[in-house]
């Protein structure tokens, strides 16, 4: 007889099996393959072929110099699947350097880099993050050029991947069943690249990429390693804000430490920190890391909420841009549902309830899910996120928290790449359109990944990286509450490179970027380099594209010496027990409104000292009164309701 949860199992089997069943028939998943543009040579790919490639015709909307570029579609060599492609766009760095001869002798750095999801097109980094063209986040048709882009320090691809992403092409059979298969696909492209481009197969790679290319990257590596003969050579890996763990380590765990850097999140109140502070350690979340770790760090399970199981809003479970639009779509229902009664009677019950609703327990409602409570507390009860419940606009931006304005400042190329003439001029396939997140990776519309964190093997991986001498770089943006860089920290000393677990010595030691701005904190050990970006989001090379641009020549293509440890134990640019803290306070500052025409927000000094205090001494400020807090709300309101009428204006 099967009881209950047994039959759950068995209908979830029955229902997986026939999932399956049609994503490897392909009933449904788009069928999409290379287009044969006039002049394609005939037979196998070559440096013949870097003509084809080349992109000869202006691009429409550009009036500024470009560099050489080349693109186009280059199968992955995976058998039985021809279609099965990768689109790239490459940049030279100086006229012919892409297209020089093979020379053993020729060590000029080139560089890939690839942007997340899973499911998301490298031209989103291409053309709003770190490429030569600039497409503006409020007009895709307005272009200029990028002052810092990366092709001006080394020959540079942004690639589409895995098959069937942005430009890259899959069969309706071909889509990718796993990440072990993303790297293999990854060689395969590489292998053929190289043919077009035979200087790049001895020249030293770095293979870089941000956000969910912490998992693709680390699994890429792995194929590599594995590879008698591999047809590059690896020279670095370096991801920003990486997914590179568990996705409660780098989105739960570090919930305290994103509202340490921007207490503004919960108004500078003192008895709300404290109630995230308990959670985060009934939680198990208040991790305490040791320079170098002495012990490796246990496992934490992720405790879901038990009062109400919210399984349409679990935000461990959603990829990263499906957890933004699920953000945008659940306040906006709730602002259409609640009233301000609503929700001022919601406010005055988290204040009251506090101590009675959970007794020093786990909070029922939320579980551990830290991350989803301030998130939800702040849109509801703090200024001025909390303006979605008066305009409607969601203006929560898990990728940099001080940006609440409206739209959110994450930009989409749709118009620009599928326009006839530019996908004429970059070779790109007719049998589909571009779009930034592809809902198929996985051959499934729940772009699933069935893969095992790379945190599984990162130990192995360092010690493959160690072998063969390739380095290590991770580097996080202060103001990203998605992939919060705590996480990121708490990865590097649960891991042992060069024979010791983690860093030696806490990350201190100061950089700046080209202007001599402080750009953030930086320490290189045993080939490993890690660096926090101050006031940078998610995007890094976006939000701070000077620092981005001095930290790839310097610390990625470069050997600037920084913030390393000696073998004396020696720090080459010292330590500054200020930044020795575990959290880099942010700006103070949050922008809402139009983002075209933002206003700043920043909390009035007397509260900023109180909050100063009450960190550094854990003694809560004097409570203003409540007629105070009264009249301090009235003039919040009438503040905001001028600030939105000029805008209109």
């Amino acid at each position: 007889m099967v009881y209950g949860w047994q039959a759950l199992v068995g209908v979830i089997v029955v229902f997986t099996s026939f999932h399956g069943a049609l994503a490897q028939f392909g009933h449904w998943l788009p069928d999409t393959f290379p287009h044969e543009y006039p002049g394609q040579p005939e037979g196998a790919l070559g440096p013949e072929w870097q003509q084809y490639f080349e992109v000869k015709e202006k691009l429409p909307g550009i009036n500024f110099e470009v560099p050489r570029a080349f693109a186009g579609n280059i199968p992955v060599q995976r058998a039985g699947h021809p279609n099965n492609t990768l689109f790239f766009l490459g940049f030279e760095h100086k006229n012919g350097s892409l297209t020089a001869p093979a020379d053993p002798l020729n060590n000029e750095p080139w560089g890939i880099w690839l942007n997340g999801g899973p499911g998301s097109s490298s031209m989103y980094g291409a053309f709003f993050e770190n490429g030569p063209i600039r497409i503006d986040l409020d007009d895709d048709e307005k272009l200029s050029p990028n002052d810092h882009s990366w092709d001006k320090l080394a020959d540079y691809f942004w690639v589409d991947q895995p098959v069937g992403v942005g430009y890259s092409t899959a069969d309706m059979r071909g889509y990718v069943a796993n990440e072990d298969q993303v790297g293999s696909d990854f060689m395969g492209f590489l292998g053929n690249l190289v043919k077009v481009f035979p200087s790049l197969a001895t020249r030293p790679l770095h293979l870089t990429g941000e956000s969910y290319a912490g998992v693709y990257i680390p699994y890429i590596m792995k194929a590599y390693f594995g590879m008698k003969n591999p047809p590059v050579r690896i020279a670095k890996m370096a991801i920003g804000d990486p997914s590179i763990t568990y996705k409660h380590v780098y989105r739960m765990i570090p919930s305290l430490s994103v509202i340490e850097t921007h207490p503004q999140l919960i108004g500078y109140d003192p008895e709300i920190y404290n109630y995230f502070k308990e959670q985060s350690k009934l939680c198990g979340y208040d991790i305490t890391l040791s320079y170098p770790q002495k012990e490796q760090l246990p496992d934490i399970p992720v405790i879901l909420p038990t009062s109400h199981f919210r399984s349409e809003f679990q935000s461990t479970l959603l990829s990263f841009d499906a957890f933004q639009a699920e953000l945008r779509r659940r306040h906006l229902e709730q602002h259409q549902t609640l009233t301000k009664r609503d929700r001022e009677q919601g406010h005055n019950r988290w204040k009251r309830g506090l101590s009675e609703r959970t007794n020093g327990t786990i909070d029922p409602w939320y579980g551990c899910m830290l991350l989803d409570m301030y998130i939800d507390y702040a849109v509801n009860f703090t200024f001025p996120w909390s303006l979605v419940q008066s305009t409607g606009d969601y203006t929560f931006n898990v990728y940099d928290v001080p940006d609440a304005t409206s739209p959110s400042s994450v930009g989409d190329a749709y118009t620009f790449l599928n326009d006839e003439t530019i996908r004429t001029a970059l070779h790109a396939p007719t049998s589909k359109i571009w779009n930034l997140h592809f809902a198929y990776t996985f051959g499934s519309q729940q772009r699933f990944d069935p893969s095992p964190s790379p945190a599984t093997f990162l130990d192995q991986l360092a010690a493959n990286a160690t072998k063969h001498g390739v380095g290590v770089v991770l580097f996080s943006g202060n103001n990203d509450a998605l992939i919060a860089h705590r996480g990121t920290e708490i990865v590097i000393q649960n891991t042992t490179f060069g024979g010791i677990r983690g860093f030696t010595v806490k990350p201190s030691t100061p950089w700046f970027d080209d202007s001599g701005e402080f750009a953030g904190i930086i320490r290189q050990e045993r080939n490993w380099t890690y660096a926090l970006f101050d006031n940078a989001g998610h995007m890094v090379p976006a939000n701070k594209p000077v620092a981005a641009f001095t930290f790839l020549r310097e610390f990625i293509l470069g050997h600037n010496t920084t913030g390393l440890v000696t073998s004396s134990g020696e720090v080459i640019g010292g330590t500054n027990s200020t930044l020795a803290q575990d959290v880099l306070p942010g700006s103070g500052k949050v922008f809402y409104g139009s983002r075209t025409r933002p206003s700043t927000y920043v909390a009035p000094e007397a509260t900023r000292v109180a909050w100063k205090a009450f960190i550094e001494a854990g003694v809560a400020p004097k409570q203003t009164s409540g007629a105070m807090r009264l009249i301090y709300n009235i003039l919040g309101w009438v503040y905001t309701v001028m600030i939105y009428r000029f805008a209109l204006a």
